[in-house]
C-alpha cells in the first residue's frame, strides 16, 4: 500500500502517541488505535506494520463500516462456492490474504456481535473457517484495529464483546485531535500548501499572517483531513501574487445554497449614525466627508469580519460587485497586507 501522505507533527501529545505506536510495533500483539475522524489512524496502523518484523508481508485493510452486515463475515473469513446466493466460486477472506502480515480493521466498533464472536476465535486460536466450509484454516495474522468510539462504554451497553476488547487491547494508542496539538497547524498547513503548489507548478509564497491566525484559531472538527482540504482549496483558488490571504473553511457557504433564504444569517445592517449634536465630539471628525468615510470604513470592516474575510461573500452581502468591493477596500486601506 503506497502512501503520498506522511505522519507530520511536532506537538508533545502527538509525538507521545507516535512513540507508543513505535514501541508496540516490534511486539507481535494486537493494537487498538483510537481517535476522532481525520486524525490519521490508518497512517499510524501503517507505521505499526512498517516498523514490525512483518514489514515485508501483506498489510490488508478492511473498513468494517463500508459493507452491509450480511457481507462482513464473508469478507473477513471468506466463503466456499455455493455458500450463499451469488457465491459462484470460492473466495479467500481478508484473514487469509493477510497471512504472515497485518490485518487493519478500521471502524471496529461497527462490527455485529456475530462477527465479533468469529473474530474473537480467529484472534484467540489463529483459525478461520470460510462460510460453507467444514474445516478451519490456520492463519498467522497480527490485528491492528481502529475506532472513533469509546469501546468500554459499548461493552457496558452490551454492544461490544468484553472478551474481544480484552483480546485486542494489549496496547491502545490514542491520537490527539488537531485542536490539542499546538504548533502543528502551521507545520501541516505549510506542508500541504507546498505540495499543492508543486502539483500546480506554482511558486510557494506561504500564507499571510491573517490567514495563519485564522487557521490556528479554527477548531478543526475534521482534524488533519479537513485541514488538508482547506489548505489545498485555498492554494488552487488563490490567483494573486504574494502570500495566500483568503481561507474558506466551509465550501458549502453560499447565498444561493438550498435553504439559504430561510437558514442563512444575513449580515446585520450597520446602525445608522445618531443625530448630530451641537458640535462634534473629540473622537469624531468634524467635516461631512470625513464622517462619511469613517462610516463607510466601519461598514466594510464589520461585513468582512461577519463573512470571515471572504471578499466574494462580503461583496454579495453588501450588494457590490467583487471589483467594487476591492476598490472600496483599497481606498480604506483594508486589503490584506495593505
Amino acid at each position: 500500500m503506497e502512501r503520498t501522505t506522511h505522519v507530520i507533527g511536532q506537538s508533545g501529545a502527538f509525538l507521545d502517541a507516535l512513540e507508543r505506536a513505535s514501541r508496540a510495533a516490534a511486539l507481535d500483539r494486537p493494537v487498538l488505535v483510537i481517535g476522532e475522524r481525520g486524525t490519521g489512524k490508518e497512517l499510524v496502523a501503517e507505521r505499526l506494520h512498517r516498523l514490525s518484523p512483518r514489514w515485508d508481508q501483506p498489510l490488508i485493510v478492511m473498513n468494517c463500516a463500508a459493507l452491509p452486515e450480511t457481507l462482513i463475515e464473508a469478507e473477513l473469513f471468506g466463503h466456499e462456492a455455493g455458500a450463499f446466493t451469488g457465491a459462484t466460486k470460492a473466495r479467500a477472506g481478508r484473514f487469509e490474504e493477510a497471512d504472515g502480515g497485518t490485518l487493519f480493521l478500521d471502524e471496529l466498533g461497527t462490527l455485529s456481535m456475530a462477527a465479533q464472536e468469529r473474530l474473537l476465535r480467529a484472534t484467540e486460536y489463529g483459525e478461520v473457517t470460510r462460510i460453507g466450509a467444514s474445516h478451519p484454516v490456520r492463519v498467522d495474522v497480527r490485528i491492528v484495529a481502529a475506532t472513533n468510539e469509546h469501546l468500554p462504554e459499548k461493552v457496558e451497553k452490551n454492544q461490544f464483546r468484553a472478551d474481544l476488547l480484552d483480546r485486542l487491547s494489549f496496547e491502545v494508542v490514542t491520537l490527539p485531535p488537531l485542536r490539542a496539538r499546538p504548533g502543528d497547524v502551521g507545520v501541516l498547513a505549510d506542508h500541504f500548501g507546498r505540495r499543492m503548489a508543486a502539483e500546480m507548478e506554482r511558486d510557494w509564497e506561504g500564507f499571510s499572517p491573517e490567514a495563519i491566525d485564522a487557521l490556528i484559531d479554527y477548531q478543526w472538527p475534521g482534524n488533519v483531513r479537513e485541514l488538508r482540504n482547506v489548505v489545498e482549496r485555498a492554494v488552487y483558488r488563490w490567483e494573486q501574487p504574494g502570500p495566500i490571504a483568503l481561507i474558506e473553511f466551509d465550501p458549502f457557504q453560499s447565498p444561493h445554497r438550498p435553504g439559504a433564504a430561510t437558514s442563512a444569517q444575513p449580515v446585520p445592517a450597520p446602525a445608522m449614525p445618531a443625530a448630530p449634536s451641537a458640535g462634534p465630539t473629540e473622537a469624531e471628525p468634524a467635516d461631512f466627508k470625513s464622517r462619511v468615510a469613517r462610516f463607510e470604513r466601519d461598514v466594510l470592516a464589520k461585513a468582512l469580519a461577519a463573512n470571515r474575510f471572504n471578499q466574494r461573500h462580503t461583496a454579495d452581502a453588501l450588494g457590490l460587485s467583487y471589483d467594487q468591493l476591492r476598490h472600496a477596500l483599497r481606498r480604506h486601506d483594508l486589503l490584506p497586507g495593505g
